[in-house]
Order: structure tokens, then sequence, then C-alpha cells
């Protein structure tokens, strides 16, 4: 059941990175595909990736990637790319910092999800009945769902996403998303949007840590500290 749920992805993410010394861009397959590229084919660049952003986004983007050089921090953002087909693609893209062997910050990595509301996206009569049966598993898809403003199935198509990314099985990372939603958010409300895109992309830690002690994981210090803050 774990694989059936965790299965068939259809490019909806990937990975990138950005050097900024050289402002040297590598991404996955997947997100070449997001673009409209078939893989293999497009080499990105800066002004590449801008050249995709919605021209109604694309200021706002510049300005974004200016501020990343600048501040050197973490970043996650929505907006709409434009495909080298001609169509219109919402995507939320989840920034943290690219370091070197010596802990110097050399650029930035992270994510492209494709949230792209879909007119036939379809969840399979099995898989769907198998998650109806998960409370736990609608109860994040239902956070992600708010947080990023997409579909619900969009949302599930991103958790088990998660689940192919890291090898962790879907159930064991909602639940340790959802303990970590109580902690950060005090069980009465989520967690801002940047702990939440940390939260996302490091359960898979936490679910690892708590197997190998054999106890409850929680979100580090510094990530409730943050939510705390925000």
């Amino acid at each position: 059941m774990e694989q059936a749920l965790a299965g068939g992805i259809p490019q909806r993410a990937g990975w990138y990175r950005f050097f900024f010394a050289d402002e040297r861009w590598e991404w996955s397959p997947e997100v070449e595909s997001i673009h409209g590229y078939q893989p293999g084919t497009a080499t990105p660049t800066t002004e590449l990736v801008l050249r995709h952003k919605h021209p109604d986004d694309q200021e706002a983007m510049a300005a974004t990637l200016h501020d990343i050089r600048r501040s050197r921090k973490p970043f996650s953002t929505r907006h709409r790319i434009i495909t080298v087909q001609g169509t219109i693609r919402e995507v939320v893209v989840i920034g943290e910092l690219l370091r070197d062997d010596s802990g110097g910050v050399v650029g930035t990595q992270g994510y492209y999800i494709d949230v792209t509301p879909a007119r036939d996206a379809l969840i399979s009569d099995a898989v769907a009945e198998i998650a109806d049966n998960r409370a736990v598993i609608e109860q994040v898809k239902g956070a992600l769902s708010l947080v990023y403003r997409i579909e619900p199935e969009v949302a599930f198509d991103v958790l088990k996403w998660r689940s192919q990314e890291t090898n962790v099985k879907l159930r064991a990372l909602a639940e340790q998303l959802m303990a970590d939603f109580a902690v950060v958010g005090g069980g009465e409300r989520l967690p801002p949007r940047e702990v939440f895109d940390r939260l996302l992309v490091t359960a898979h830690q936490r679910v690892r840590a708590r197997s190998a002690r054999g106890d409850a994981s929680r979100p580090s210090a510094a990530i409730a500290d943050q939510a705390r803050k925000a």
C-alpha cells in the first residue's frame, strides 16, 4: 500500500542549485520538464530562468534573486512561469543555503513544486480509498492545501514526492509533520510559511532520528524558536 501511495508523480517536483560566484545553475530533469523542455535539452542560466517568469511576476522574481544574493538567507516564493509551449504554470520554490566544504555560503539550493491546478487531476480509486482511510495523511493534505493554496490532489502529490525523495514511508512522514505542526503551532494554528517550508523539507530527518532512538522526534530548537518569533 505504501508503494501504491508513493508512486507515479507526474513531474510535479524537482531540485535546483544556483551558485553565486559564476551564476551557474543546475536543475533536475523534473524541473526542466516543468519549464516545458525535454530532459537534457536545455542549459539553465539566470537569463533563461528569468525569461520563463510570467511578465507580471518577472520584476518581483528578479528582485527576489537579487535579495538572495545580498542577504544569503533561505526563501520561499510562489509565482507563475511560462513554458516553452506557452502554458502558464504555478510553482512554489523553496530555497535553502548551499555551502561548500568549509561551511561558507556559495549559493542556494532547493525545490520547484508545480502547484498548477489540474483540470483533470485524478487519483485512482484504489489510492483514493487508501488515502481516505488514513486520517493523518488527510490532515497533512489539508495543511499543505491551506499553506500553499493548492488543490488536495496536488498536495497529495507533494507529500508523495517527499516520500519518494527521502525514501521514508508516506504515513511516517505525515505523522511526523503533524507532530511538528502541533509543536510549533501550539496545536491551534499552522506554523508560518517559512517555518512550514523548513519542516516540509526536513521531516524525514526527524523520522529517521525517531526510529534510531525509538522515541518521538520533535522539530529542532531553532525551528521552534523561529515559529515563536514569526
